[in-house]
């Protein structure tokens, strides 16, 4: 997995210091949600529970959806984890803007 601490995408401060938003280095459990995440392939999803179950967490799908509401990566492909029902669901940028990624990617 890739150390983000180091990359300048996260990092208590680091980037305040180049007049670039100073990300935090992701806890231990937002680091499992990304890197599970980050290998969702393009077209496809997976849902908040099923995130939670590959992490080893089954019953923290909310708390899935609160990490990646909170992640700045642009590396991390937020927008490929829907609900169980198969609808989008929650978005950092709005969920009309996740449906019309998902629909360009082939998803939905």
């Amino acid at each position: 997995m890739k150390d983000y601490s180091k990359s300048g995408l996260f990092g208590s401060r680091v980037g305040a210091k180049r007049g670039l938003p100073a990300y935090r280095t992701p806890s231990a459990f937002q680091a499992k949600v990304f890197a599970v995440v980050k290998n969702i392939p393009r077209g496809k999803t997976l849902s908040y529970k099923e995130v939670a179950r590959m992490i080893g967490k089954p019953g923290a799908y909310r708390a899935v959806g609160n990490a990646l509401n909170k992640n700045c990566n642009p590396e991390v492909p937020c927008h490929r984890v829907v609900r169980t029902d198969g609808s989008v669901g929650g978005f950092n940028r709005g969920s009309l803007e996740k449906e019309r990624i998902l629909k360009d990617e082939g998803a939905i």
